[in-house]
């Protein structure tokens, strides 16, 4: 009889599943010594107490060893061929005058072949300094006011970063100074500055009495405008002293 081991339920000896659970049933074999039905995976008979271990598979090997492959025919290499040695290095020593020998004149040998090649001078501090000072010159960029009614070309200081506008006065003397164009009575004497950062160029009105206006357009006091190529400047109402900003 096969006993269940989940519901300990007897079944025949040829069942394959338990008659009252349908759990499967372990598979059974005979006892060698006593005959008696056991489980196939247990160690010693319940009846005669005899070692079941002899029943058990042989263990597989952990270790299998390489299988070696046959002898091949491999047939010899050719020799190789034999190395070049390398040219003897012949030192340049200067000729020894024997008293078999006659001296060898230094004035009337080859000077090309006893005269070392000099290498070309390198470029002094001076010459490095002016090569940079001129790369340096020709990034500046320049900016300028074309004064529209008479054509009249006016830089702008490349070294200041604050470019006044306007007349003298006693308080903040111009950098651009207006008054000997016409109609400049409508240009306040401290009118607009021009402020510098970079390369990039903003102009704000200073409190002029007439205003400023870009591009036909009022600049509020205390706002600044960036400056482009082309931008029209007008100092005043009525467009009388306009500039037109260039930059090269």
């Amino acid at each position: 009889m096969i006993v269940c081991p989940n519901c300990n339920h007897q079944n025949p000896d040829a069942a394959i599943q338990c008659e009252a659970c349908y759990t499967p049933l372990p598979a059974m074999t005979t006892c060698p010594n006593c005959g008696a039905s056991v489980q196939t995976d247990a160690s010693f008979c319940g009846q005669c107490g005899s070692s079941l271990e002899v029943n058990a598979a042989p263990a597989t090997p952990s270790y299998i060893p390489p299988t070696i492959a046959p002898d091949l025919d491999i047939p010899d290499l050719p020799a190789p061929d034999p190395l070049i040695p390398p040219d003897p290095l012949v030192a340049s020593v200067p000729p020894v005058a024997s008293a078999h020998a006659p001296a060898i004149n230094p004035a009337t040998s080859n000077p090309a072949a006893t005269e070392p090649i000099a290498p070309p001078p390198l470029p002094t501090p001076a010459q490095g300094s002016a090569a940079s000072s001129s790369k340096t010159q020709l990034q500046l960029q320049t900016a300028r006011l074309l004064h529209v009614q008479t054509n009249t070309m006016i830089e702008l200081p490349a070294n200041l970063t604050v470019i006044h506008i306007g007349k003298p006065n006693d308080r903040v003397p111009p950098d651009v100074d207006v008054s000997g164009f016409p109609n400049s009575e409508i240009v306040s004497r401290i009118h607009a500055d021009i402020r510098v950062e970079g390369d990039i160029y903003y102009i704000e009105d200073v409190g002029s009495s007439n205003g400023t206006y870009i591009n036909n357009t009022p600049l509020p006091q205390g706002n600044r405008h960036r400056l482009r190529p082309g931008d029209r400047v007008a100092l005043g109402k009525g467009d009388k002293v306009s500039f037109l900003f260039q930059m090269s």
